[in-house]
């Protein structure tokens, strides 16, 4: 059996790990029922996406500074 094999870029891992914290928040909730997994996940990581866009369209890096 193969192991996965993942290198995410840093800004890739930050989406995700809003992704996780959108998605636990969803299972607290009691809003992910078994069998409906795919759908929070999928709707977790859309939103962590839209939250990463928006907040690039907002805030200027120091390195867009220079």
């Amino acid at each position: 059996m193969s192991k996965p094999y993942l290198r995410l870029q840093h800004s890739e891992s930050i989406v995700i790990h809003a992704a996780s914290r959108i998605y636990a928040a969803y299972i607290t909730a009691g809003r992910v029922q078994e069998g409906g997994e795919d759908q929070w996940l999928e709707r977790s990581l859309d939103e962590a996406v839209r939250l990463a866009v928006r907040a690039d369209d907002h805030i200027d890096s120091d390195e867009e500074m220079r």
